[in-house]
């Protein structure tokens, strides 16, 4: 799919950060989903004194990797509208045979709600993330170099059923290594959208689609760019439960188009969200 390329490059793009939301638009009688969507960003920080646990698991046929990402989200004390969370990766490049299982990149994230939140007709989210290289770069699971990734998300009601959110993004590796011991700088953007269909309180029908252009260290200072797109529908449901716990499994299938023509795969969410303190 990629080129034999470290994959948590890719993984940090469609995995973070985590995004609580209130329930757009839906009825006040029963509490609405509260989360994130699954490869496009969502405007809304999470709620002041409100704490989110999410994984991920994503399985590609063609290419065969897969990752599973978690993610943790705090809003910051005192003020909801800035928040913190992070990311943890482990991952398989299955380009890369023989290496196994194992540490990807981790990614710290900082989000100031800028405008509106989840109860507004429009929203706007900016973020700025730090990558880590954790991951081995040997095994295609890591960038091998400290990374800044930006990333702009709005959000709006384009009905009380129906929610668009749009992305622009880029990242900046600037001693970026291959798996020769190359280095060079490197840069990407992405770009996407995904639409939410408010088919009750607690379940949401999804369909998103991403852009990731992105270049790869080919020698010392050379680098190629490589291109990944996919179209995802999917859905995602919730439990309420009475002490404040609400459980949001989720499922799509991104399918590959363009540059990732004639990729299939199957994306699994589970989010934990609760309240903290008093």
């Amino acid at each position: 799919m990629i080129k034999r390329l470290p994959i948590v490059i890719v993984c940090l793009w469609l995995q973070s950060p985590a995004t609580g939301q209130k329930g757009q638009a839906a009825p006040k009688a029963e509490p609405a989903i509260q989360d994130n969507s699954f490869l496009i960003e969502e405007a809304y920080n999470q709620e002041h004194g409100v704490v989110q646990h999410i994984s991920t698991f994503t399985r590609l046929w063609n290419s065969k990797d897969w990752s599973y990402s978690f993610t943790q989200e705090w809003p910051l004390p005192g003020n909801w509208r800035h928040q913190f969370s992070y990311t943890l990766v482990g991952m398989h490049a299955g380009g890369y045979s023989g290496t196994g299982v194992g540490l990807g990149d981790a990614a710290f994230h900082y989000r100031y709600q800028l405008i509106g939140d989840g109860d507004s007709r429009f929203a706007f989210a900016p973020r700025m993330s730090l990558q880590v290289p954790l991951g081995s770069v040997e095994a295609g699971r890591g960038a091998g170099a400290v990374g800044v990734q930006t990333n702009l998300p709005f959000s709006v009601v384009l009905h009380r059923r129906l929610v668009a959110h749009w992305n622009g993004g880029s990242t900046w590796i600037p001693h970026a290594q291959d798996a020769l011991g190359h280095r060079a700088s490197s840069v990407g953007y992405s770009v996407g959208q995904g639409l939410v269909y408010l088919a009750s309180p607690r379940v949401n029908l999804m369909l998103e689609m991403a852009a990731i252009n992105f270049q790869t260290v080919t020698g010392d200072g050379g680098t190629e760019w490589s291109r990944v797109r996919y179209v995802s529908p999917g859905v995602r449901w919730a439990y309420n439960l009475k002490n404040g716990l609400q459980i949001v499994p989720g499922a799509a299938m991104p399918i590959g188009f363009a540059g990732s023509s004639g990729e299939r795969g199957v994306f699994l969410y589970l989010s934990l969200e609760h309240p903290f303190g008093k």
